[in-house]
């Protein structure tokens, strides 16, 4: 992968475990529903398009709420 460089992307997003979850959630996204955030995209890929919104400042990472529990962490 050379655009955007992991180095950039760790700016918006310093955990790389979090950044791959999200961007992995917005590229599911932008493939069933077909939303673009971004006007142009370098990429074609649908996980390329997400790394650019996130390098963009367009995606973020929410606080997460400590009081949620999972199906899986019961």
């Amino acid at each position: 992968m050379l655009y955007p460089s992991v180095d950039s992307l760790q700016e918006k997003i310093e955990s790389k475990y979090t950044l791959v979850t999200i961007a992995a959630k917005r590229a599911r996204e932008i493939q069933e529903e077909d939303n673009k955030l971004l006007s142009s995209y370098k990429t074609k890929k649908d996980v390329g398009k997400a790394l650019e919104e996130i390098t963009a400042g367009v995606l973020t990472k929410k606080a997460t709420d400590a009081s949620v529990v999972y199906e899986d962490e019961i």
